[in-house]
């Protein structure tokens, strides 16, 4: 399918080209994002800029937009209006003349590849181990071969404390090791960008701890990371930066300290003082 997006050529001159899987770390501005369906809109001019390396948690009541602008983000979902961008790269569109037209779902795929998307709940493959989760990805995006997918997997699944567990099967395992070989699937890529949705809100109370440590560690190593999270006291600890959004419009954003402590909108004071 073939969309046309109103935006203009001067909005578009930053757009450039992402060379390799491997490049610097994602930097992500999302560019006056509207979204619906039907008569009910779901993102309502969301404007956000991501720097590289840095740690985006954001926060919001249940149907405020949050997740659908993560799918947004890798193009799970199509935005009416607006553009993403992920190092200067136009994400599911291309640039034709003062328009944008929606790629190839071959090139958007590709795309993708770039990005580590972490979901809810975990979609692993049922009927393959631990290991070969880990390693599908790689080898079915021709950047790796099977016999050094399988040992980056390996390394993968140690950096997240599951290297025993590399020949059980996802129904062997608990909710928080599950989402912890999900978040070692998003490695095997090698993003630079990796978005969470909710990644602990599947997870049974006792299980939230071992897949936030994992995130943490993450957090340290430069990956530009975007989460959707409820987890206040994990956004006051890892996040560069709060983004409070509410309607499908981002009501503040700023430093854990100011959001979070300091909120300047009522209804960030509001959400908060529930939550908290």
């Amino acid at each position: 399918m073939t969309a046309e997006h109103g935006t203009t050529a001067e909005h578009l001159t930053t757009a450039g080209t992402l060379t390799t899987a491997e490049a610097a770390p994602a930097a992500v501005e999302v560019h006056d994002v509207h979204k619906w369906y039907g008569a009910h809109r779901v993102l309502d001019g969301v404007d956000l800029t991501v720097r590289p390396g840095e740690v985006t948690v954001i926060l919001g009541p249940s149907g405020s937009g949050k997740s659908t602008l993560l799918r947004v983000i890798n193009h799970l979902e199509k935005p009416e209006r607006g553009y993403v961008s992920v190092n200067g790269e136009l994400i599911g569109v291309r640039r034709n003349g003062d328009r944008l037209r929606e790629l190839s779902e071959r090139a958007i795929l590709t795309q993708r590849s770039r990005i580590g998307f972490v979901f809810q709940n975990f979609n692993l493959f049922p009927h393959l181990t631990v290991l070969d989760n880990v390693a599908a990805a790689p080898v079915a995006t021709g950047k790796l071969g099977k016999a050094q997918a399988l040992i980056l997997a390996r390394q993968l699944l140690g950096r997240v404390g599951l290297a025993d567990k590399a020949d059980a099967y996802p129904r062997q395992l608990s909710g928080g090791q599950q989402q912890r070989v999900a978040i070692a699937r998003a490695l095997a890529l090698r993003p630079g960008l990796i978005l969470f949705d909710e990644p602990t809100s599947a997870l049974d109370p006792e299980l939230v701890g071992e897949v936030l440590t994992v995130i943490k560690d993450l957090a340290k190593s430069g990956t530009t990371l975007v989460i959707v999270t409820h987890e206040i006291g994990f956004a006051r600890e890892v996040a560069d930066r709060v983004v409070f959004i509410d309607g499908g419009r981002i009501v503040e954003q700023g430093p854990p300290a100011e959001v979070l402590d300091k909120p300047r909108h009522e209804r960030t004071r509001d959400f908060l003082s529930r939550v908290l």
